[in-house]
């Protein structure tokens, strides 16, 4: 059994699996080890995944990318907006204020969430790796970015659990990195932690963490990030700035065409890597658009130049993140992964941020899938892999508010603050009568990714009888889990009741709640009391019972998917694969008609031709022709059945032929065989008694009087004729023989019966 890990990336998708002998990346069909993270729909079939990607310039209009962007974000963000005009898709605002993606596929426009394209992202991911495993996975860790809100982390659930999955953690992307740097590294200084900055710079946004590292023990200090600003922003400078000089030299608006913004995108990106490792570098694209082809050249300080703004907006989070911890001179190394990390002047930029030279020592592309590979194996009861905590934070402030107004530990009105261990638990204690609501929120709106909502979800605590009229105590476990995510555990309701035991009977009595409990306090733990007594001023034994018991919690999320709505996209997701499958098996058929009708004939004119009479030839040869025919005309588009039924009527003609030529070939072994045990009976004649060896001799000289004369009507008889001794024929005579003889080795090898001898 294995435990899986996926990155999923804005461009491109990383699986890690970890095995008995390490941590491995699996290759997907076209043995890469990155698969781009691409949905298109065709006609009758999606194509996820490499297949997305290499159809995506024929479905413009139905291929999804970056659907990272847009899961768990409101349609009328600032930021989405921005997102969804690089989107060739038709998008629209569904009515919960998200995002909805409108497809042609199957003759008709289809709408789909992004949590369902994500989903159908997953279950490709997850069918690769069943498929380079041979055993079925549900148990992984997948890698989000630190700057996930709650509904974004739900999202990523609900996709997974869409795809078959079963998410043990949803891991910060820099959290992955560091562990997959700092569990194998040794060389640590012993004198005390050792604070290493990871920064991942990706396709579409900048992550900057600092943690610190002791032996079997790694503690994330600081998560910084700018969820807009990653290796893409620096190619549209590349781009804006040539369609500027297009638009001016060559007289072509490429903003007026998808595909020409398309292939310029892809040769900026191209450009910007040659610029990485070349101070100048040429552009050409051939009929980029209205027949033309359009040259230009760049010079890296004239990129840079360019890129400045972007330069300095990358210095923020690193600066951010020096001043959450407060000592940069105790920094160890500064380790800089990601796909847009590769351009000198960022390096420039880090090196002169933090005082040292950036080093990257991991994979850029691979760390953060086996980061979460190696979190999966310590989370799955399958592993046993050596001590090594993973301390985790929350980069935002999440308050508490109910009816009577917010929950807090302090004058703050915060329950988890910014830089909360994960996961941590609260327990709040409430005074009260009847079912009440609790609010999660952000508690800072400039904590957040600029547009986003600061709601969180809403807890609906109850309802509940309480035994008496006053207000019960109410537990509530607030936990935020391993995910990330806030989450009201259980809630408990707590009665003390007072049992008055005298000679005149027994009475009970309700009494409130403690007293020492505030309304919307908080504390560290839960309190369990026990059953205590105590004597009162008229002698009486009161024996106090406290009764818990356990109230029911239902949520909303804000944005968030319903029970109902989860399960009808699995069922969506279901139908879709059915649809991809079936019409998979077709082309499979129908490739299969199409070889069998050219090998056919080939063979029939070649290896086949003495086994064929002409009349045989002739109708085969025009059955062929008629079947090729129907492929490319009425038959370039049928069902499965068709084809089948076509390559199996085929075969009925085609059959009987290739019987005569592979049995002329079976005839002549069986033969032999047949020949080498009359031989080896003849010569072992003396391990038989005698009176048996007479019976053994008439059988073979049978089996060769048989063989003769049946070869020699054989070979009397013309090819193209069904034989007349078949290759079977020689076996089942040669088993005869060979039952004889090992009839008799057992008589010969059985004691006697002592029944049958007489007395001594």
């Amino acid at each position: 059994m294995s435990v899986v890990g996926f990155d999923i990336g804005n461009e491109n998708c990383v699986i890690a699996v970890v095995k008995q002998r390490g941590i491995d990346v699996l290759l997907n069909d076209e043995s890469n080890r990155e698969t781009p993270a691409v949905v298109s729909f065709g006609e009758k079939q999606r194509f996820l995944g490499s297949a997305g990607a290499a159809s995506a310039m024929m479905n413009l209009k139905s291929t999804v990318s970056q659907v990272k962007r847009l899961i768990g974000r409101k349609f009328k963000e600032p930021g989405v907006q921005n997102e969804l005009k690089m989107f060739p898709v038709e998008t629209s605002e569904g009515p919960d204020g998200g995002i909805l993606v409108h497809m042609k596929y199957l003759g008709a426009t289809h709408t789909f969430t992004p949590v369902q394209i994500m989903a159908m992202l997953f279950s490709h991911l997850k069918e690769i790796t069943e498929k380079s495993l041979e055993i079925p996975i549900s148990d992984c860790v997948i890698g989000v970015p630190s700057y996930f809100t709650d509904l974004q982390r739900h999202a990523y659930l609900n996709a997974a659990t869409i795809a078959g999955l079963k998410p043990l953690r949803l891991m910060h992307d820099c959290t992955a990195t560091a562990l997959s740097y700092g569990i194998y590294k040794t060389d640590f200084p012993t004198s005390g932690p050792n604070y290493v900055v990871f920064i991942d710079i990706g396709h579409c946004d900048t992550q900057v963490s600092i943690a610190s590292f002791e032996a079997g023990h790694m503690r994330i200090l600081s998560h910084t990030f700018d969820g807009s600003l990653g290796g893409r922003d620096f190619d549209e400078v590349l781009f804006s700035h040539f369609a500027a000089q297009f638009k001016e030299q060559y007289h072509i608006d490429v903003y007026s065409n998808v595909k020409a913004c398309i292939r310029l995108r892809a040769a900026c990106e191209k450009l910007k890597k040659v610029l990485s490792a070349n101070p100048e570098a040429p552009l050409t694209i051939e009929c980029l658009m209205e027949e033309k082809d359009v040259k230009g050249f760049i010079k890296r300080e004239e990129f840079e130049k360019l890129a400045s703004g972007l330069l300095e907006r990358l210095s923020i989070p690193c600066k951010k993140a020096l001043a959450e911890v407060g000592f940069p001179e105790k920094i160890l190394s500064v380790e800089l992964v990601g796909s847009g990390s590769r351009i000198p002047a960022i390096t420039r930029l880090i090196a002169s941020l933090f005082r040292r030279e950036p080093r990257r020592t991991l994979n850029t592309s691979e760390c953060v899938a086996r980061g979460c590979a190696l979190q999966c194996a310590m989370l799955s009861p399958v592993f046993r892999v050596r001590e090594y905590e993973v301390q985790d934070i929350i980069p935002f402030s999440i308050g508490f508010s109910s009816e009577e107004g917010p929950i807090g530990t302090g004058s703050n009105s915060i329950l988890f603050q910014r830089g909360q261990p994960i996961p941590s638990i609260k327990v709040l204690t409430f005074q009260r009568s009847s079912a009440f609501h609790l609010e999660a929120f952000y508690a800072n709106q400039q904590e957040l990714p600029p547009g986003v909502s600061s709601k969180i979800s809403c807890f609906t605590i109850g309802p509940f009888n309480i035994s008496h009229g006053e207000k019960a105590r109410i537990k509530v476990k607030v936990i935020l889990n391993l995910h990330g995510i806030v989450s009201v555990e259980s809630a408990t309701l707590i009665e003390d009741h007072v049992d008055d035991s005298v000679s005149r009977g027994n009475t009970r009595s309700n009494i409130s709640g403690s007293s020492d409990m505030v309304a919307n306090g908080v504390e560290d733990s839960s309190i369990t009391q026990p059953k205590s007594s105590h004597a009162s001023a008229d002698g009486l034994r009161e024996d106090k019972v406290t009764r818990r018991l356990e109230i029911p919690v239902s949520v909303n999320i804000y944005g968030g998917m319903t029970e109902a709505e989860l399960y009808e996209a699995q069922q969506k997701e279901i139908q879709l694969a059915q649809q991809d499958r079936a019409v998979e098996l077709t082309k499979e058929r129908k490739n299969a008609l199409e070889s069998y009708v050219y090998e056919m004939r080939n063979k029939l004119f070649n290896t086949y031709r003495s086994f064929a009479s002409d009349q045989e030839r002739e109708g085969i040869s025009r059955s062929l022709q008629q079947t090729e025919e129907w492929l490319y005309d009425d038959g370039d588009d049928e069902t499965e059945n068709a084809y089948t039924s076509k390559l199996e009527g085929l075969k009925k003609l085609v059959d009987p032929i290739d019987n005569r030529y592979k049995d002329e070939e079976a005839r002549a072994q069986a033969t032999r065989d047949l020949l080498k045990s009359v031989v080896d009976y003849r010569m072992s004649i003396d391990l038989i008694p005698p009176e048996d060896r007479e019976m053994i001799v008439n059988e073979c000289n049978k089996a060769e009087q048989w063989l003769r004369e049946k070869s020699q009507l054989q070979d009397s008889m013309p090819k193209n004729t069904d034989p007349v001794l078949w290759s079977a024929d020689i076996k089942r005579r040669k088993e005869d023989l060979d039952m004889t003889w090992k009839h008799i080795l057992r008589s010969k090898a059985s004691p006697p019966n002592p029944e049958d001898q007489g007395p001594d």
